[in-house]
């Protein structure tokens, strides 16, 4: 039996990135739990395979034109909406039979939070005398929507591994509900005997170092194994002392730049490679790098760590381009790294004012030829879609990338509650009516770039890609071919060995069509060509833009 539980919940969504998924959060509050005493399980609802296909939401029937149709194309986005994850019953039979007093459960991201609510009621239900604690991202910007649900007791703003002991603590002694005692908890949101809440700031760890290193014993690590060996998420710095206005823990957010030991994240990675088995490592911080000679001296250590073990790097969340350099390239690739994650948001001067984010164009074209010099890949990341943002903007960015060697990565713009685009958005009056309409796939905003432009974008660069992926192998790109009505096999029919050749050769095809029209096509199961819907003033600029390129 035990004390504490702590859940990740299921998400529902077209689409889930699994090595995303490892729950750290907990992992780093179940550590002091442990440390103070209490028996702690962490039950990971996406830690399977598992998922369900469900009915589209309501809310989310105007995407029906974009993604409502299946496309097996190498420019397929979404269509299918599922429960990635355990079911609720599931997850609320295993808290019940761990007997703990105390649920905490996290509600990361605003477009999930109805998971963690749902996921509240049915743990109730089933195991009606446990506490229920709500936090993560979600619960600090918004507490008043998680305490909306009479199934939640309490929230915890802001970060946990201090907070949620002193809460275990006071439910142990018998003080569930002395809001005298209970006040005194950072960053606890609680409800008053008239119904009010009380809400305190966010809790905030002024010191990573002092707390122990993340219970990863308590994960299902072979869930999260990346080629035979184990997969692990370290953060080695926490918030960030950049202000863009798309990011809800910037330096505005009032979260703290803090960075840990040198010392702690060498043993905590020396921990995860030795005792684990752990191949792949991917840094979360928002900002790895920005402090160089800390960085410096963390890379080192890793690289003599790396002598001995074979490991690769990460850092997915993005690298600020402005801080990289030639040295500090080189000792990434040496330590493990492989691919340069590069934020860069976008490489428009006005763009980048209303980001607040400073000209990163110099640095990330000089960081991509330290990659090709180097042997390491790259991956740009630009955003499409903010509140201010014209669709040609983005396509220019886009252009750019079409001739670097960089894999594109756009991501549609959502607001993030706690950021200034978030505000933006608000006071412009052009928020989604739900707030499970905060994420990319559901093409929130519909402003200075529309829907069908945004779309238009992502297609756009997965275009991109699949070029780049011809150009890479040596494929002559196909000449410009007027559309005509094929009946394809399905791919299913298809020889397994056969399938990726064919897919390849269809979306050669496919590329031929769309250079002479601008239409962006799809291919169903069944062997449908359809068209989807496309902003032609933007597909056929680029057409023209990227023959020009070619030619000259």
């Amino acid at each position: 039996m035990f004390d504490v539980a702590l859940v990740q919940p299921p998400i529902e969504d077209f689409f889930l990135t699994a090595k995303r998924t490892i729950p750290y959060g907990l992992a780093c509050i179940g550590a002091t739990l442990e440390e103070q005493g209490f028996a702690v399980t962490i039950i990971d609802g996406l830690a399977t395979s598992k998922s369900k296909l469900l009915p589209w939401p309501e809310e989310m029937a105007y995407l029906k034109p974009h993604f409502g149709k299946p496309d097996t194309s190498s420019f397929a986005l979404f269509h299918n909406y599922k429960h990635f994850g355990y079911s609720f019953a599931h997850l609320g039979k295993l808290v019940h039979q761990s007997g703990a007093f105390l649920v905490g459960i996290s509600a990361l991201f605003t477009p999930y939070h109805e998971s963690a609510l749902q996921l509240a009621v049915v743990i109730k239900k089933q195991h009606p005398d446990c506490r229920i604690v709500v936090g993560g991202h979600h619960a600090t910007a918004l507490p008043e929507t998680v305490m909306a649900c009479a199934a939640v007791d309490y929230v915890i703003r802001g970060e946990g591994e201090e907070s949620l002991p002193q809460l275990a603590v006071a439910i142990k002694n018998g003080q569930a509900d002395d809001p005298a005692r209970l006040s005194k908890i950072p960053g606890l949101v609680l409800r008053c005997q008239d119904g009010t809440l009380q809400i305190s700031e966010p809790a905030v760890m002024n010191n990573p170092d002092a707390s122990p290193l993340p219970a990863t014993h308590l994960l299902k690590n072979s869930f999260y194994r990346r080629k035979q060996q184990g997969s692990a998420v370290i953060m080695a710095s926490r918030g960030c002392p950049l202000r863009c206005s798309y990011c809800a823990v910037s330096a505005d957010s009032g979260l703290p730049y803090r960075k840990r030991g040198v010392k702690s994240v060498l043993r905590e990675i020396e921990r995860a490679v030795l005792d684990e088995n752990v191949g792949f490592i991917d840094f979360e911080d928002e900002n790895l790098t920005i402090d160089r000679a800390w960085f410096m001296e963390l890379i080192a250590g890793i690289s003599a760590l790396r002598k001995n073990h074979n490991f690769e790097l990460r850092a997915m969340n993005g690298l600020y381009p402005p801080a990289l350099d030639e040295a500090m390239i080189v000792a990434m690739r040496d330590a493990g790294f492989r691919t340069l994650n590069l934020a860069v948001g976008s490489f428009d001067r006005g763009q980048l004012k209303l980001f607040r984010r400073p000209d990163v164009g110099q640095a990330h074209d000089q960081a991509l030829k330290l990659c090709q010099k180097y042997g390491l890949e790259a991956v740009s990341y630009i955003i499409a879609g903010a509140p201010g943002q014209y669709a040609e903007t983005t396509l220019n960015d886009l252009l750019r990338l079409s001739r670097q060697n960089s894999i594109v990565g756009l991501s549609v713009f959502y607001p993030a509650p706690g950021s200034l685009d978030y505000k933006r958005a608000a006071d412009l009056g052009i928020l989604p009516p739900h707030l499970s309409l905060m994420r990319s796939s559901a093409l929130p905003l519909n402003y200075t770039t529309s829907r069908l432009e945004s779309v238009t974008l992502l297609r756009l660069s997965r275009i991109i890609n699949f070029i780049k992926l011809l150009q890479k192998d040596n494929v002559a790109l196909p000449a410009a071919r007027p559309f005509r009505k094929l009946n394809l096999l399905p791919l299913a029919d298809q020889e397994p060995t056969e399938r990726t050749e064919k897919r390849i050769e269809r979306g050669i095809l496919l590329l031929s069509w769309f250079f002479n029209d601008g239409i962006i096509r799809g291919i169903t199961p069944d062997g449908e060509v359809y068209e989807h819907p496309t902003a032609l003033d933007l597909t056929r600029k680029f057409i023209h833009e990227f023959s020009h390129k070619l030619i000259a």
